[in-house]
Parts: C-alpha cells; sequence; structure tokens
C-alpha cells in the first residue's frame, strides 16, 4: 500500500480546501513571503493558463512556488537553454519550479588540442 502524502499533518484533500493565504501559512517563511507579496504579471498569466487546462504550458518563471492547483500538470520550464519538461507531483508544493530544472551540466573535456601542452609545441604542424 501506497504512503498517504501529508504536508504539516494535512492530507492533499485538505490542502486543495485551503485558501491561498491558508496555504502559504503551512510554508517556510522564504516561500511563505513570496506568497503573500503577490504574483507578478508573467505568474499570473501562467497561472491563468494553468486554470484553464492549456496543453503545452511553458514558462520562464523559475521562481514561482508551486501551489495545489498546479499539481498533476505537466509544464516546461526554461533552464536557460532548453525547456526541460517537468510532471508536478504532490510532494514538490511549496517549492520553486526552478528547483527542477537544473540549469548546470557535467562538463565533459576530450583530449587537448596543439598548443595546449609544452610537448605539442615540439611536434611537427604539417
Amino acid at each position: 500500500m501506497a504512503k498517504e502524502f501529508l504536508l504539516r499533518g494535512k492530507t492533499f484533500e485538505d490542502i486543495q480546501k485551503l485558501s491561498l493565504k491558508e496555504f502559504a501559512g503551512m510554508l517556510p517563511s522564504r516561500a511563505r513571503r513570496s506568497l503573500l507579496r503577490g504574483f507578478t504579471e508573467q505568474e499570473k498569466i501562467f497561472l491563468e493558463k494553468v486554470r484553464n487546462n492549456r496543453p503545452k504550458l511553458r514558462t520562464h518563471c523559475r521562481d514561482l512556488i508551486i501551489i495545489p492547483e498546479m499539481v498533476g500538470k505537466a509544464v516546461k520550464i526554461h533552464n536557460g537553454k532548453s525547456f526541460v519538461e517537468i510532471k508536478i507531483e504532490k510532494d514538490m508544493m511549496g517549492h520553486r519550479l526552478g528547483e527542477f530544472a537544473v540549469t548546470r551540466s557535467k562538463v565533459a573535456h576530450s583530449a587537448p588540442g596543439i598548443g595546449a601542452t609544452r610537448s605539442s609545441s615540439a611536434l611537427s604542424v604539417r
């Protein structure tokens, strides 16, 4: 049997019934202050698309706090180069969208090029 999701002792169904202000009261201080301050214009536009069940949701709003009405949606979040598709789940509530779209990748270097080392200067370029 799967473990039931709880956030501060409340089930997901109870959390969905809460107002945004009551939900913000359950979050840590940084997320709470961000929600109580209000949404930016871009965030309002994105949330309107979420409410209208638009397919192919894409956003640059990496600092948007995930709220209960976003759970279950597939969102593409910009990571600086491309859009990364994320399926929003219950345990992501209260986190920011940008936390799930990693911006840095592992650097893999190949062999050194000509002039990169002292020994390469002794080689003939011809």
